[in-house]
């Protein structure tokens, strides 16, 4: 999962995207732009279910889900425009899954306002217009292209209708996510992940707040999420100084720390909870001695999609998985109980995977490439007389190695001859396949 964190000038950006990576890499101070390259970090996603499956299972290793952030400089009114560092450190963020959202909803004469004043709703305003309008800019220079084409291309002329509907749409006001693509055509669709509008991406509001609001909030705080409600967005509200205080902390310290102002989780809990259910995603986990690890998905996803995640043979190759709920697993003292109490699923392609489910998969994948291999792991390479016949079929489907071709030494030693069974005692040994 893919976080980008926008918003204006001196909003707490910087502060925040140092206290949810647990690193100084992004300069935070009193003055715009002090952020001007933009920061990315990767950071593990807290899950107190990976410490007591990996304490219960004891495995060589543990990998948790990871969340990447990346941390842009400001944007101010008329960045589309070049004002400010201009917009153009927004394809930075093109890529990500979600936005957040940082607004600015604290009282401090000591750190600077663009706009001299605090109004979240006017600075939200500010930030989606600019979003808006580079949106618009890309769809131009995507058009103009698309209409060269369209001359020669009967999807290019759907696609420049299409187009041409989105900037209209656009214009008007309206982030590309309203957009009805109901009627539009494939053509759309089918780009429409490349665009990468950054209107189209599902928004996390984050209200930065002082310490005197961390667990109540503030009237600024309130209008924030009074927005993203009406917005079907999502809210978290932290306080980006005390979330980076606390990463001096030991684990114990933190703990009392957010208690003493009446808060449960830190800021980094918040946002990806926030994340997980704004974007629809789920996490299932694989246990064994060798590896516990978690695994995002969408919710919704059948057992094959999931076990895509690992690897796309277990996908092209699925039989069956063994399923376990994260509940029962830990009741039961190991898989052999959960089995004999009748725990342990076993379930089909159709499955709805479920948040929390620890699985095994079971599949089989025995195709032209696979075969290949067994061929040079039993040492019968193309020159052996017996195993001339198959070498013939892997290079008559045409799929040797993934769809490439037999290379020229491979072909010379498939000669189209009468086979011989010289050491075979007249059989070849392929009969007791």
């Amino acid at each position: 999962m893919k976080l980008g964190i926008v918003g204006l000038p001196n909003v707490g950006k910087s502060t925040l995207f140092n206290a949810l990576t647990k690193a100084q890499n992004a300069q935070a101070a009193n003055y715009p732009f002090c952020t001007i390259e933009p920061n990315t970090a990767c950071v593990t996603v807290p899950d107190k279910r990976v410490d007591a499956l990996t304490a219960k299972v004891a495995p060589k290793r543990t990998i948790y889900a990871t969340v990447d952030f990346t941390d842009i400089a400001g944007l101010v009114r008329g960045a589309s425009t070049g004002e400010g560092l201009g917009n153009q450190f927004l394809a930075t963020i093109r890529e990500c899954a979600a936005i957040i959202h940082v607004v600015r909803c604290f009282d401090d004469e000591n750190i600077s306002h663009v706009d001299t004043t605090i109004d979240p709703l006017r600075d939200i305003e500010t930030i989606e217009t600019e979003l808006l309008l580079a949106d618009i800019q890309s769809l131009d220079k995507r058009l103009e292209k698309t209409k060269k084409l369209a001359k020669a291309n009967k999807d290019a002329k759907l696609l420049v209708e299409d187009l041409s509907a989105l900037i209209e749409h656009m214009n008007a006001g309206k982030a590309a996510s309203s957009f009805d693509r109901s009627t539009a055509s494939d053509a759309l669709a089918q780009i429409w992940k490349e665009l990468g509008l950054l209107t189209a991406k599902p928004v996390i509001y984050c209200a930065n707040v002082d310490e005197a609001a961390m667990a109540e909030g503030n009237s600024y705080a309130d209008t924030v999420a009074k927005y993203a409600t009406a917005h079907t967005s999502g809210f978290s509200r932290i306080c980006a100084r005390i979330e980076e205080e606390l990463q001096t902390l030991p684990p114990d310290e933190q703990a009392e720390l957010l208690q003493s102002y009446g808060v449960s989780e830190s800021g980094l809990e918040k946002i990806i909870r926030v994340g997980y259910h704004t974007l629809g995603l789920c996490s299932f986990f694989t246990a064994g001695p060798d590896e516990v690890r978690a695994w995002t998905i969408h919710k919704g996803w059948k057992a094959p999609q999931a076990a895509g995640v690992i690897h796309s043979d277990f996908e092209r190759g699925f039989i069956r998985a063994e399923v376990i709920s994260y509940d029962d697993y830990m009741h039961y003292k190991n898989e052999a109980e959960c089995r004999a109490a009748a725990v342990l699923r076993t379930e089909g392609k159709d499955y709805i995977v479920q948040d929390g489910d620890v699985m095994h998969f079971l599949f089989n994948v025995w195709d032209t490439y696979g075969f290949w291999h067994w061929l040079r792991h039993h040492r019968y390479p193309p020159h052996t007389p017996c195993a001339r016949p198959l070498w013939r079929q892997v290079h008559q489907q045409n799929s040797f190695k993934k769809g490439k071709k037999l290379s020229p030494r491979s072909k010379r030693d498939l000669p189209c001859r009468p086979l011989c069974s010289q050491g075979s005692g007249g059989k070849s040994p392929w009969h007791r396949f």
